[in-house]
């Protein structure tokens, strides 16, 4: 059946040394006062995990590395190399096209940095063969670069649950999901002493352009914060990030779940027990899916890209403690016009807050800074923060989360609650994370609220 002709995209991420800036410390939530201007510094030395996470993780470190069912896994290359090791440098026609896409939007000096890992899961020989014939008469260079590798995997001595022939499977959908764990786990088996990272893409998308570095310089904002899954699709499976040396224990977790459990479901759960309670996803998407890809809804529900229109910025103040310039106001940079907040000199634990004049359920947060000329004038090292509860006299929030660290420069991300969080923000705070000598423009704050009937 067609429903086997399975194959999974993997691109791994060898190093980020030709990427690279200095990275900021960790930070993740802490409650200040704007008068308290040295907590604020006090807190960005500090590495604050809580309790509950630190239990999640120890819980989580006696899981077994390595499921038993793996230890006897079998592979066959069946186009390729593999990298001897890890370089310290920067459906049928749907894989064709997923794989066509991926090397044209990226340049050469983007490949040099990635390995693209393609997995072929159907057993047929017929259709095995037939398929890394139609790899290899397209990317035989890209084959004998080292940067693409083909290859089937099976777990030898283990009957493969979910197998077409199983009569005990219930519903149809069982069978997927227990073949399709089993075929990632084979994937992400394979795929652990590859790269630093680990992105998954499935046979049916298309990529934008430079997705790579798109990737790598996000990467290169949250390497020393803590993170588990790093998100740039809404689609279930392709366009997650991980750390390889996560893999172990992702694919132990997906084998010891019932078959009937939907893989993109045990992800969201993967990331809570490693104690990142909301997704990291950022605005814009770098993944599409082909139109023509027809899949099983009812087994593989594919979340549609949110159309978010301009952004709504409710009715806000704000204040900052950065040099202000005679007749430049803060009120500036949350404008939506052309109008700017520039300043001078920004120091270590300067801030920028918006201060929503009621609670909003916020979805969406962008911030610029800098001129429409790449690398002028825009705030090097820094992160938005979201705020609760709003202190008197119009001081900002008493609480404070992180939302993300800009990315050279700017920020684009999606906004999630958590379960036990109230779902609407009251503040929206730039912290300047390093001094720097010279100006600073914050271009634009913009906001995307969800409306009040789908609240």
């Amino acid at each position: 059946m067609a429903l086997w002709k399975y194959s999974v995209v993997v691109v791994s991420f060898i190093s980020l040394s030709l990427f690279l800036l200095d990275n900021e410390k960790e930070h993740l939530e802490y409650s200040i006062s704007l008068e308290e201007k040295e907590k604020v510094l006090q807190q960005l030395d500090q590495e604050q995990i809580s309790s509950e996470s630190k239990n999640y993780m120890e819980t989580f470190k006696k899981m077994q590395i390595n499921s038993p069912m793996l230890q006897h896994a079998n592979y066959k290359v069946l186009a390729g190399a593999p990298p001897q090791e890890k370089m310290q440098r920067p459906h049928g026609s749907t894989l064709l096209r997923t794989l066509q896409s991926l090397f044209e939007a990226s340049s050469e000096p983007e490949l040099n940095c990635i390995v693209v890992l393609v997995h072929l899961s159907d057993p047929d020989p017929q259709w095995l063969s037939q398929t890394v014939t139609n790899i290899s008469g397209l990317f035989q260079p890209r084959i004998e670069a080292q940067k693409l590798l083909v290859i089937h995997g099976h777990l030898g001595g283990s009957p493969v649950p979910g197998d077409l022939g199983s009569a005990n499977d219930s519903s149809p959908c069982e069978a997927v999901y227990s073949r399709q764990k089993v075929n990632y786990a084979l994937l992400m088996n394979f795929a652990l002493s590859l790269s630093e990272y680990f992105l998954m893409i499935e046979d049916h998308v298309y990529c934008t352009p430079n997705f790579v570095s798109t990737i790598y310089w996000a990467l290169s904002a949250w390497k020393e914060r803590p993170w588990v899954i790093l998100e740039f699709s809404s689609l279930s499976f392709s366009g997650k990030v991980f750390h390889s040396s996560d893999l172990s224990r992702l694919t132990t977790f997906l084998l010891l779940f019932p078959k009937d459990t939907p893989t993109h479901l045990l992800l969201s759960e993967f990331r809570l027990l490693l104690a990142q309670h909301v997704p990291i996803r950022f605005g814009s998407s770098i993944f599409y899916p082909m139109s023509s890809y027809s899949a099983e809804e009812t087994c593989f529900p594919v979340e549609k890209e949110m159309v978010f229109g301009e952004p709504d910025n409710p009715i806000a103040s704000v204040l900052t403690d950065m040099t202000t310039i005679s007749d430049v106001i803060p009120q500036y940079a949350y404008v939506l016009n052309d109008e700017c907040y520039s300043t001078f000199d920004p120091l270590r634990g300067n801030y920028l807050t918006v201060i929503l004049e009621r609670p909003q359920k916020v979805i969406r947060i962008q911030v610029l800074t800098g001129s429409n000329k790449e690398g002028l004038y825009w705030l090097h090292q820094g992160q938005i923060e979201l705020g609760y509860n709003t202190l008197e006299h119009s001081e900002g929030c008493a609480r404070y989360t992180l939302l993300g660290p800009l990315v050279r420069g700017n920020l684009d991300q999606r906004v999630f609650y958590g379960e036990d969080t109230v779902e609407e923000l009251s503040c929206i705070r730039l912290l300047v994370l390093a001094s720097q000598d010279s100006w600073l423009l914050i271009r634009q704050i913009r906001v995307w609220t969800q409306p009040e009937e789908e609240s």
